[in-house]
């Protein structure tokens, strides 16, 4: 249903006042979970980055239990940055003045599927 025009002109004075206000807006996005998940993805790439550098010291060192160290690090990292990722690619959803519920994606129809979508809205002619 579409906003009358004092509607619309209510929601734009809401809108300009809202995005003028820098505390708000901080707000927001400090609770986004993207936003998150971006800070877990960083922290993960250096943490895998430190790891490396384990591994190229306990080689240098030739010592290898600190090489096999790093490489543990770096796996763990690596496992926390695709967590992160998926986190961000699919963030929950805030409810104001109830639950989070995860977003779920829709299953991509089959091929079958389609071809069945297709022949119930084939013109009735065609029978």
């Amino acid at each position: 249903m579409p906003l009358s025009e004092h509607e619309q002109r209510l929601f734009e004075q809401i809108e300009q006042s809202l995005a003028e206000d820098p505390k708000f807006a901080s707000a927001v996005r400090a609770s986004d979970p993207r936003f998150h998940a971006r800070r877990r993805l960083l922290v993960a790439v250096s943490v895998i980055i430190a790891g490396l550098a384990l591994v190229v010291y306990g080689t240098v060192s030739k010592t290898p239990l600190l090489g096999v160290a790093g490489f543990v690090v770096m796996l763990g990292a690596a496992a926390f940055a695709m967590q992160s990722h998926r986190k961000g690619q699919s963030p929950d959803l805030h409810v104001v003045g109830g639950t989070t519920s995860r977003r779920t994606r829709g299953r991509r129809p089959s091929l079958v599927d389609r071809l069945e979508e297709r022949w119930r809205q084939r013109p009735e002619g065609h029978r």
